[in-house]
Formats: structure tokens, sequence, C-alpha cells
């Protein structure tokens, strides 16, 4: 795991050193152990890096392999490398190290770019070919790994984060309009390849794009998810799909095992978290290491899930570490949370991934963490309601977005708003492709391909990644993904949402822990938004900056301000800290 960067020029100018170098000290919390840069006529890439596999000086990056005319920076980990590079041994390749990242450099050139649809893994790279000049970036199924660009004349540069490339300046930071609505909209989801900022854009999830020494550029999807039925799949019973689903599963969790350090696991207390260990120790994981987190009660709301979560450290004998914030630690911690953002997110769970991940980077350099079980499986309430919809696009609308347009319009100045309404044009865009018939099997095709990326699998990057610390995530194998997409959806969504997973865990995991009601990630503090919060917010809202900005209608800002618990959207957001956290974000990067 690590963070990436590089400029590239299309004319006769060269690269510049000084903006990579930049980049690099920005992206250095993503890779501690060391740092690295290789600089040509016109390319020019840097690197930090977090030693997880082969952990010598051979694995350093940027990698250039000059036999091949090669050179790579890579974030990420590709899980079957092993088997991989003993295929391209088989071809006659020779390896100078023991890690993933040459595998990727022969793979490359063995099968070309589309190696990609071989790797089983999370990864973002861009490999520059010395002989034709051109750069091919590529991005995981489920951008699991970040990259953003900034394109500028007669060149563009990369990052892992946007912060980085705003470190290496140049950016234009004018706020994006449609990127806006969507934020307003999705609870700060902005789905690629737009960011809030019209300078930087994101690579898109599953996209190859290679880039030519004059700049052409051609962007390639490789996989697209696709849930339609087989016969076989039309044919199983309900204790088949159990069985397959857990097979898959327990699949998933050893691939993310590949590791030289060792391995732990984030453990919330639910289903997701616990079923991860449960199948490590069934497995034979000995002295497997459990983190938790929770938050002082507010507005009558807990704060933890320890109940739980020891239930499963008991049950399994696991190394276990409970760590309780303060409310005093909670509001100090804040703006150090919204500085490891790359994008403004606004799920209150954000500070308490920031905080464990500091604890667990004491003692690990890599965790297995359960997102994406609840938009792979119809975790969420909102998914029953779709099961027999005649308007799909306005069904999920209606559940899902936080404000309608009148609100919309009462909410952003004039000068931000985008015209007609690009939320609702995405979804219907969306759900019109193929490979989803149903309206229930459109939204959670969009939820795990769009969604999901941009909210949970983001914070989860960013707030680990902000300590040094890897997350792997099973729930995202693509081949899972691609099982519990062809599940009927009346399996998933029964009782309440993942019965078939819940099912299957029944042989793994204690019932006191399946059968438990639906949690989250408290952190009640900030949900009802009260005393020192109020005031801590206020103080963004109401400064110079963000008047002179001029975003939000005054009047709206003032409302949300004097009665923050009477406006809560849909999914039990809060849209004071919504509205909030983009300015705290603007002002915490110097926006």
């Amino acid at each position: 795991m690590c963070g990436i960067c590089g400029d590239i020029t299309f004319d006769d100018r060269a690269a510049s050193p000084g903006a990579v170098q930049a980049m690099v000290e920005a992206l250095r919390p993503r890779g501690p152990d060391a740092g690295g840069l290789v600089a040509g006529d016109r390319v020019a890439f840097g690197h930090r890096r977090l030693r997880i596999i082969d952990l010598s000086e051979h694995a350093r990056q940027p990698m250039v392999d000059p036999e091949l005319g090669l050179t790579i920076v890579f974030n990420g980990c590709i899980y079957n490398y092993p088997e991989l590079r003993e295929e391209l041994g088989r071809k006659g390749y020779r390896f100078f190290s023991s890690g993933d990242t040459e595998v990727i450099l022969k793979a490359y050139h063995a099968w070309g770019p589309r190696c990609v649809e071989r790797f089983h893994g999370m990864f973002a790279f861009a490999i520059h070919e010395r002989d034709s000049g051109r750069v091919t970036m590529a991005r995981d199924r489920f951008g699991i790994k970040p990259l953003y660009v900034a394109e500028r004349p007669g060149g563009l540069r990369f990052a892992s984060t946007l912060p980085a490339l705003l470190a290496a300046g140049g950016v234009d930071t004018d706020l994006d309009p449609v990127a806006l609505h969507h934020y307003m909209h999705w609870h700060a989801v902005v789905p690629a390849p737009r960011t809030l900022l019209k300078g930087v854009r994101k690579l898109p999830p599953a996209t190859l794009r290679t880039i030519e020494p004059d700049g052409r550029t051609r962007d390639e999807v490789y996989w697209i998810l696709s849930v339609d039925q087989s016969a076989e799949d039309i044919a199983c019973s309900e204790n088949e799909w159990r069985e397959r689903v857990m097979d898959a599963l327990r699949l998933a969790v050893k691939r993310r095992m590949v590791s030289d350090v060792p391995v732990g696991v984030l453990l919330s207390g639910g289903l997701d978290s616990s079923l991860i260990v449960g199948l490590l120790a069934e497995g034979g994981q000995d002295g497997l290491t459990t983190f938790s987190v929770g938050f002082e009660a507010a507005g009558g709301e807990k704060g933890d899930e320890f109940q739980y979560s020891d239930i499963i450290a008991r049950h399994f004998a696991t190394d276990h570490h409970k760590i309780f914030i303060p409310s005093e630690h909670l509001i100090e911690t804040l703006p150090k949370t919204f500085a490891a953002m790359s994008e403004p997110m606004v799920s209150y769970d954000n500070v308490g991934f920031f905080l464990l991940s500091r604890e667990v980077s004491r003692h690990l350099k890599v965790v297995q963490s359960g997102q994406g079980a609840d938009e792979v499986f119809a975790g969420y309430h909102w998914y029953p309601p779709l099961l027999d919809s005649n308007d799909p696009a306005g069904d999920y609308a209606r559940v899902f977005f936080d404000r309608d347009d009148d609100e919309y319009a009462e909410t952003v100045t004039p000068e931000f708003r985008a015209a007609g309404n690009p939320s609702r044009d995405f979804i219907a865009g969306h759900f019109a492709r193929p490979g989803a018939d149903r309206a229930i099997d459109k939204a959670l095709r969009l939820d795990s391909t769009i969604m999901l990326v941009d909210d949970p699998v983001k914070r989860v990057d960013n707030m680990t990644m902000a300590w040094g610390l890897e997350a792997r995530v099973p729930f995202l194998d693509h081949e899972l993904v691609e099982l519990a997409g062809r599940v009927p959806a009346e399996l998933k969504v029964r009782e309440g949402g993942k019965w078939v997973l819940k099912e299957a865990a029944r042989r793994v995991v204690p019932e006191a822990v399946i059968d438990r009601p639906k949690g989250y990630f408290p952190v009640p503090a900030l949900k009802y938004i009260e005393g020192p919060y109020l005031e801590f917010v206020r103080q963004y809202l109401d400064s110079d900056r963000a008047r002179r900005r001029g975003v939000f209608e005054r009047v709206y800002v003032d409302r949300l301000l004097a009665a923050p618990r009477d406006h809560i959207t849909p999914l039990r957001g809060s849209k004071l800290w919504q509205v909030g956290m983009l300015e705290m974000w603007l002002q915490t990067h110097g926006v």
C-alpha cells in the first residue's frame, strides 16, 4: 500500500521533479517507510512506500525494468500475484524482486494493458513505456485505490490524493456546479470522473487510460457488473445459494491474507466484520488481533457497540483492543480528519475510522474490514420498496436523495446551481444500462459500483492511509460481488436484509450477533449537533471566507444553525453537517 504521483508533459517542456517532490511529501502518511522519484524528459513519477510484500529494497518504487523498458508506480495489492508470477516464469520472465509490483510489470509486458482482467486485488498504477513514450493508468474494479488527475495546458499530473495535487500547484479550484449538485443530493457522494473542483478529476473504477506522448487519451472500461442469471443460477435452491455465498466469501478472505507482515481485523461488532473474524479463525489463523472503537453517548443514543464486538472477541479468543474516545478528544481530532479527506465526506464514522486507524497502526500494518456487505447483499432499508417498483429511478431518488428540487433552490446560491437535475439524470442513465432488469437489481448495482466507491470505500482508504495502515475489503472481491448480484433479490432483502448472508453465517458466527438489530458506526455527537459541536461548525460557516465564497444561501444556513435537529435527511443525516463539511474541507485544504 502506498501513495503514487506523477507529472507528464505533451510538449517540449520537461516534467517537473519539483512538482512531483511536493506531491511525494504530501503523500508521506500513505507510505511512511520509504520514498522515491524517477524523472525523464517528459515523465516524472513519485512514490511513497508502505512495506507489506517483499520488504527488501528490491521492491522499491518507482520501479524501473530496463530490460522491458517499463517504469511503474503502483498503489495496492494483487492478491493472486504468486500464481501470476509462476505463470509468467513459465513464459520465460526473470524476476529481481519477490513482490507484486514487478509481477504487474511483467504481466503488462506479456499480456498488454488488459492484464488487469487477471488481477484479483485493489490497485491504481501508472506505467511508462520507454520506447513508445506512452503512459497507461489503471484503477481496480471497485475503485478501492484512488487516482486523481489534474489536466493543465500541455500536460497533466496525477496522485493518490486530491490534496497532493493541490500541493503541486496550478489547479483550478473553482467549484463544479454539477459535482456540487451530486454532493448535496447523495450525502456527499460525487461519482467519478468529477470532483467538487473543476480542475481535478478521478479515473473511474475498472478503467484503463492510455495517454499518448502528444496528449491524445483513450479510456477503456475493462469490467462491468452484470447481474443477469444463468440457467444454473435459476435452478439453485436457497441452501445452494447459502453454500455458494459462503464458499466465495471464504475464498475472498483467504486471498486477502497474502502478506509478509501480520494481518488483523477492524471489528465493529456487526455481522460483516464478525464473519471475517470467524472465517479467519476457521482457516486456522492463530493470534488474531482485533480492534473496536466507541464514543460517548449523545441525544439518548449509545456511542459504542462493544457488547457485540466483545462476544466475537471472546468466542474466537482474539487479542482484542477496545478504544474509547471521550468527547473532548473527538472534537479536537475533527480538523485532522478533514485534512485526511481527499474529498469532503459527511459520514459520521470518518472520525471513528481515523482514530481507530491511529491506534491500529501502532500494532499492525494490514487489516481486513467489512465494508461493502450492505450494498452487495442489500442490507439497507431502502431496498425492499424497490422490489416491485414501476419507476426505478424515481423511487430510488425518493428514498435516497437528501433534498428535493425546491429545497435545493433554497440551499445553493444561483451562481453555483447546476442546470436541470444532473443527479436524477445520472441515476436514469445508469439504470438504463443492460445487465440488470429489475429495479432493485439496478439499485444494488448502482450502489455497489458508484455510491460504495465514493462513500465507504473512499472513507476507509482515506482514514486508514492517514496512518500508514492498509485495509483490505473481502466483500468487494469481484467474484463474490458477481455471485451476490445473481442471488435472487428476495433472498437478499428478506427479514430486514442480507438474509442469504446471515443464513450462511450461522455455522460460523454466534447467533447473538447475527440476529441483533442492525447497527451503524455510532458517533452520536456528530449526528445531534449541539453545544461545542454546534459552535465548531458555526465558526466555519460564519467566517469571512465562507461568506465571501457565497456557495450557500445565508437564510438557509441560518435556519440550519438555529435548529440543527429539525433538519435531517431521509437517511437520517444532518443537513447542517453536510453544509458545514463542505466549507470545513475547503478551508482545511486552503481552497
